[in-house]
């Protein structure tokens, strides 16, 4: 198996050597293939599976996001072809360092060109679902760092189309933005950020040993810097709901609870990865004191539900018995005013006296 992998590994470092070599030297040289040239060095395959893309090369691609709109959106469906006509789980984590390098410091030009989203009616490049290098054990470990990594970048694109802006890079600051949103738009974002968190998790937890793999570290590291940001904007929302609660309608209530439930499930899977360095901003205190708020909030509100309750069968009780009463009256009335009517009369009683 190991020499298996070794071939492909070689093969690979092969037919990249001579695709950079025939198009440095083609005479028919585009600026789409200096585009697809910069692409392919920055993610060859190299006779070492943790060498992560070269910081130089990268930065190539990079620049090529300050050209021209075609320039850029070649340069991003250059990086799919190659991450989707590679077989090798290295080469296909280097496309998606390079991809992740466009979404936190490309231009915006170069970020906006990764539109896969299915909703929208294209198609999802990220889709590595059925992505499997099967050279080698090793390998079988990176293809699903390769599947986790692909899947977190895409969970993290949606959650940025959502809330309005791209999470990875950004430095602004959103508390207006929090302000200005209603209940119901704060618990949506609230939603699908935590399913960024989600994504987080379900890191691979039987390949600990690749964490010393440098591509692998590389990832990780990459993956910790949007994580804090993610944290960020969920704490932003976790206040602004918080100070709201007793507006709350009690569907927005139970979503809230459903959320925070989904966010206290990945505490413990959270720090094992990332230990207290993105873990001590208070997050997970503001969650279980938001779930209290929202718990005695709903407990309040139940508690007036019975009240009523109550108070209204009391009242429909009360009503039951005047109606009866009145209605006796009537009869009693009706029956004393007839000619025939034996009631009881006044009848004078003589007391004779003694003595």
């Amino acid at each position: 198996m190991a020499q298996k992998r070794k071939l492909r590994v070689l093969m690979s470092i092969l037919r990249d050597k001579v695709a950079i070599i025939k198009a440095t030297l083609s005479l028919r040289r585009t600026a789409a293939s200096s585009v697809r040239l910069s692409v392919l060095r920055a993610t060859a395959a190299s006779p070492s599976d943790a060498a992560p893309p070269p910081e130089d090369r990268l930065a190539a691609v990079l620049l090529l996001g300050r050209g021209s709109l075609l320039t850029a959106r070649t340069c991003v469906a250059a990086l799919v072809d190659r991450l989707h006509g590679s077989a090798d789980a290295a080469v296909a984590l280097r496309c998606l360092v390079a991809l992740h390098g466009v979404l936190t410091q490309g231009s915006f030009v170069l970020r906006d060109q990764p539109s896969f989203f299915p909703g929208d009616g294209g198609r999802n490049y990220l889709n590595l679902s059925k992505f499997r290098d099967d050279s080698g054990p090793e390998a079988w470990e990176l293809s699903s760092w390769a599947r986790w990594y692909a899947a977190f970048l895409e969970q993290t694109l949606i959650a940025s189309r959502r809330v309005g802006f791209y999470l990875c890079g950004s430095t602004r600051d959103r508390g207006e933005k929090v302000s200005a949103s209603s209940s119901s738009e704060l618990l949506i974002e609230l939603d699908v950020l935590s399913s960024v968190l989600e994504r987080v998790v379900e890191a691979p937890k039987n390949s600990e040993q690749l964490r010393a793999n440098d591509l692998v570290h590389e990832v990780v590291r990459l993956v910790r810097e949007d994580y804090g940001a993610t944290r960020s904007e969920i704490s932003l929302r976790l206040a602004g709901l918080g100070e709201r609660v007793d507006g709350m309608s009690s569907a927005e209530l139970a979503q809230l609870a459903g959320v925070l439930t989904r966010l206290d499930g990945c505490e413990d899977r959270l720090i094992s990865l990332f230990g207290n360095r993105k873990n001590n901003d208070g997050l997970w205190d503001s969650v279980a004191e938001l779930k209290t708020k929202a718990a005695a909030e709903e407990e309040r509100r139940e508690g007036w539900r019975l009240v009523k309750k109550e108070t209204k069968v009391d009242a429909a009780e009360l009503a039951r018995l005047v109606g009866r009463f009145t209605e006796s009256r009537k009869l009693y009335a009706a029956a004393g005013s007839g000619a025939g009517f034996r009631g009881l009369d006044l009848v004078p009683v003589t007391v004779p006296t003694v003595g």
